[in-house]
């Protein structure tokens, strides 16, 4: 039994049984050798040519056509050219078969894809509308207390202005971090590529946060061998944005009197860096959903330091549009370290 059989040798197979038929009937009726011979070599030539010619244009090209339409769908490009009659060596419908069950694989996982999304988008919204209530209610609730009468009282009035500005600096932080992961996400943000010294700009975010630091007696540094200067080609102020998040995330979730400690590293065409802290740690389940928005480990401690919940997520958008990676590493009790690579300028 021939498996997968091109249309010529359905074509030979066919007009072989009809010549042996053929020449069966010849004998009986006696027929001479010579008249026996050119009886069987035509119907040979003549079943062989109409039999392929069957297969080639009535089947071969009709498939050809379905695997056309396939084709348009998958790439959009321009029709296939169409081999010509009797030039083909391979089995058409086999090929075809082929590429109809890997459409129909990428068109599954398209499907799952787009589910995945779709779940992913309705998460996104949930996310974003309980994020933003927050905050807008609070400054709701302070304004129609002030209307209530409490504007009259100069020392409730102050201080509940203070926290409806408050809410609305925090309001004002997660829509403005909104739109940065959008552009991001879309494309539409173009990194402006410059050399400097990420070492001074490391040691710049370092003296403009030591104020924050200074409740939790948090101290900087570089480690040993690292306090020099590294020169590296990127966009510097998405860099110091990163730098600047990260370096908030190990204030916030830093111990008291503890520390942060960066390292710069030499990897051939890139430099390593790595922003750790001794605080509380980071529990194992959670650390593969770090870079996801709105992924909290401690919601209500998150709240109370006041992040969006979108400022690693940011970080890791900034660093793949600069074709390089980022990631971490944390214990419970020792700490965390995040590291990413930057092109060596």
């Amino acid at each position: 039994m021939i498996k997968n059989p091109t249309p010529r040798i359905i074509a030979f197979l066919t007009a072989t049984i009809l010549t042996c038929v053929v020449g069966l009937i010849s004998i009986i009726f006696k027929s001479s050798f010579v008249e026996i011979l050119l009886e069987v070599t035509l119907n040979f030539i003549v079943s062989f040519v109409l039999t392929l010619y069957a297969l080639e244009f009535f089947i071969y090209r009709k498939i050809k056509l379905v695997y056309k339409s396939i084709h348009q769908l998958k790439t959009g490009k321009s029709d296939p050219v169409f081999p010509p009659l009797f030039g083909s060596t391979e089995d058409p419908i086999a090929g075809v078969t082929q590429d109809v069950l890997n459409w129909a694989k990428d068109q599954a996982v398209e499907i799952e894809q787009l589910r995945k999304n779709e779940t992913f988008r309705k998460e996104f919204l949930g996310n974003v509308s309980h994020e933003l209530k927050t905050p807008i209610f609070n400054v709701q609730g302070y304004i129609n207390t002030l209307l209530d009468g409490a504007l009259d009282d100069p020392e409730v009035n102050l201080h509940f202005l203070s926290k409806a500005s408050k809410s609305a600096d925090r309001l004002a932080s997660l829509v403005e971090d909104l739109e940065s992961i959008s552009q991001l996400e879309s494309g539409y943000l173009t990194m402006e590529m410059e050399t400097f010294d990420v070492h001074d700009l490391i040691k710049d975010v370092f003296d403009s946060m030591e104020f924050i630091a200074h409740d939790k007696n948090i101290s900087f540094g570089f480690k040993e061998g690292c306090d020099v200067p590294f020169i590296v080609e990127a966009d510097k102020s998405r860099i110091r944005q990163v730098v600047v998040n990260l370096v908030s995330n190990s204030i916030k979730y830093g111990n008291k009197d503890g520390h942060t400690i960066v390292g710069l590293y030499d990897m051939d065409e890139n430099t390593l860096v790595e922003i750790t802290d001794n605080g509380i740690g980071v529990e194992p389940e959670h650390i593969p959903r770090l870079f996801e928005r709105f992924y909290r480990v401690d919601r209500s401690r998150s709240r109370a330091e006041g992040g969006t919940g979108l400022g690693l997520a940011i970080v890791k958008h900034i660093i793949e549009a600069h074709n390089q990676t980022i990631n971490v590493r944390s214990s419970i009790g020792v700490g965390t370290t995040f590291g990413f690579t930057l092109r060596k300028g």
